[in-house]
């Protein structure tokens, strides 16, 4: 069984599950998506977004493919290029930080290891391009799918709460410690992904 991860490009766009390849609540602001979403143009920004980030910052997700099937993926970007951040009540994220905005690998191929393989790609690519930390918004009351990922699996993979917040706190790992993870974090990491399930019919408003 072979495995891969390679970066989002729009060749691969569509290997994103189908729901996720049309999920814009990270790339728009409220109002833009509740627009876009009413026009029915969803993958049309989707792809907009990708192209423009890859063109001015570069490389801002990656897919991992089992013997050349795409089982899960994950997207990340500095604040500047995601819109919905500023939407949070604990936002901004810190200037010298990357937002890891969602992820998602297959039921299917979950605890397979993949979630491991996805954010440590993601921990060395920013590392080699002088990032220094990556920042996510958690949901403290996560009880299903949504784009905004569970707090309580954020921080058990090493991330810990730099701004607190009854229901959205924001969360950071600096990179220098993601490159001594531990097994059980690889664990967590697995936890992590294999729970998130990006969906815009059950996104709740923040």
């Amino acid at each position: 069984m072979s495995r891969r991860a390679v970066n989002i490009t729009l060749d691969n766009l569509d290997d994103l599950p189908g729901r996720c390849r049309k999920c814009v609540f990270w790339e728009l602001d409220p109002v833009s998506h509740d627009r876009a979403v009413e026009a029915g143009d969803t993958a049309f920004e989707k792809e907009s977004w990708v192209s423009a980030t890859l063109l001015e910052w570069g490389s801002c997700g990656k897919v991992v493919y089992v013997d050349s099937v795409p089982a899960g993926y994950v997207m990340y970007a500095p604040p500047m290029y995601v819109p919905r951040s500023v939407a949070f009540p604990t936002s901004p994220v810190s200037a010298d930080a990357v937002l890891l905005m969602t992820g998602h690998v297959l039921p299917e191929f979950a605890g397979g290891g993949l979630g491991r393989m996805l954010l440590q790609g993601v921990a060395k690519d920013l590392t080699r391009r002088g990032v220094k930390a990556i920042e996510a918004f958690g949901d403290l009351n996560h009880d299903g799918p949504a784009c905004v990922m569970p707090a309580e699996y954020l921080t058990a993979v090493g991330f810990k709460t730099v701004r607190p917040h009854h229901r959205f706190p924001r969360l950071r790992l600096e990179l220098k410690s993601a490159v001594s993870w531990r097994e059980d974090v690889e664990v967590a990491l697995e936890r992590l992904l294999g729970s998130m399930s990006p969906d815009p019919g059950v996104l709740r408003p923040v």
